[in-house]
Parts: structure tokens; sequence; C-alpha cells
């Protein structure tokens, strides 16, 4: 599997492309802003054509682009419906420190719009992704899950948006945040995962599960049980 990605707009946030090796279609996850003119450059390059647009939770950092990449490709996007309404209102999600950032700007939701739910399976572009709900840095956080089969044998991955990081954990301080929620379901959804699982995370570089348990002062007396 081909699992690429890069860091898009002011705040860097993670672009990612998911995409079955020899595979025309692939997966775009949390396009953000100023991603459509490097994403679609890119797509093109690699002979890919995007089927959905998964997004890991509302925030205008992860959701900029969205309506324009689904409207190129005439794709959905997902998204939990608890952050839904952050495609039409993104101040909602944010408070007033982006109104300056964001000026005259308008933003809609995309001609298709899907829910996600806690517990989905989705089979896109031939990748089976799980969908975790992980509410706490916003209510409609969600981790998505899948494998990539590599020379050494599968890798388990999880896209954490916001809810985790390397060395870190997402912010709680806007509307919809809970800290206290957000620990919980990093146990619930996260420390029950694998060891050697890669935690592609929305802002910043990789890390794993196990660098998560073993250094990320975060997460110091956090067990894991579903």
């Amino acid at each position: 599997m081909l699992v690429t990605g890069f860091p898009a707009g002011a705040f860097q946030t993670n672009c990612y492309i998911l995409a079955q090796d020899g595979s025309s279609e692939c997966i775009v996850v949390d396009p953000g802003q100023d991603a459509t003119e490097p994403l679609v450059e890119f797509l093109g390059k690699s002979s890919l054509t995007p089927v959905a647009v998964l997004l890991t939770h509302g925030h205008l950092d992860h959701t900029w682009s969205v309506e324009p990449v689904c409207e190129k490709f005439g794709i959905p996007a997902y998204i939990h419906p608890d952050d839904r309404y952050m495609l039409s209102d993104p101040l909602r999600g944010t408070g007033a420190a982006l109104s300056a950032m964001i000026g005259d700007t308008e933003f809609r939701e995309p001609s298709e719009v899907i829910e996600l739910a806690d517990g989905d399976v989705l089979d896109l572009a031939g990748i089976t992704v799980t969908v975790d709900h992980t509410p706490g840095h916003t209510q409609g956080s969600v981790v998505l899950r899948t494998t990539a089969d590599t020379d050494q044998g599968p890798v388990p991955i999880a896209l954490t948006g916001d809810t985790l990081f390397a060395g870190s954990i997402g912010r709680t301080d806007l509307p919809g945040g809970n800290h206290d929620q957000l620990l919980a379901s990093i146990a619930a959804k996260l420390l029950v995962l694998d060891d050697a699982t890669a935690v592609l995370p929305g802002h910043g570089g990789a890390t794993s599960i196990a660098q998560e348990r073993a250094s990320n002062p975060f997460l110091v007396g956090l067990s894991g049980s579903r």
C-alpha cells in the first residue's frame, strides 16, 4: 500500500493519500488549507483518482479544501455527524480566533456527505478502513485504522487526526473539547492497539503506539481496555 502525505497551509496539517499498489484509485484524508493544488498535482503525477475524502474531525485546518476537492472529483466526504456543522460554519468549532484569517471566504458542504459512526468498516479503493469514534478534541473526532502489507509483513496503521500526536495529545480548549473525554478515548481506542501500530497524526511526524505508550507524558497512568 502507498501511504504518503504532505503538510498543508499555515497550520501544517498533514493531508494523507492511501492507495493499494498498482491501483488507480485512492483515499484522501484531511485536505486542509492550500491542499488542493499540491494534492491535484500529486494525484496527476501518480495517475491516481480519489474515490472519497475522509475527515478525522471538523476543524477548519483539516477541512478547508474538502469542498473543492470533492467537487473536482465528484466524490463524497465522510465525517462524524457531531462535527458536520463545521463544514459550513467553521467558526463554531474554533471561536473567533480564525475570523481574520477566514475573511470573506465562504465555506459549504460538499454535494455528498456521508456520516461516520463508531465501528464502521469502509471498503474504499480496495482498502478496508475501520472507524473509531474518539471524542475529546472535538465531539466528532475519529481515528481511521487500516493495515498496510509490506515486505516485513502487515503493519497496522492508525490515522489519529488531532487525538494523538508524537509526544502530545490534542488541545481541548476549543468549543466541544473535553480533556478527560480525550484521555478516555485514547485509553479505550488507541492504547488497546498493538505496539507495532504506526500512528500518523494530523500534525507533525509519525510515531507508534509503542513509542507513545512508553514516552508520551500525557499518557502516564493510562491503560487501555475496550
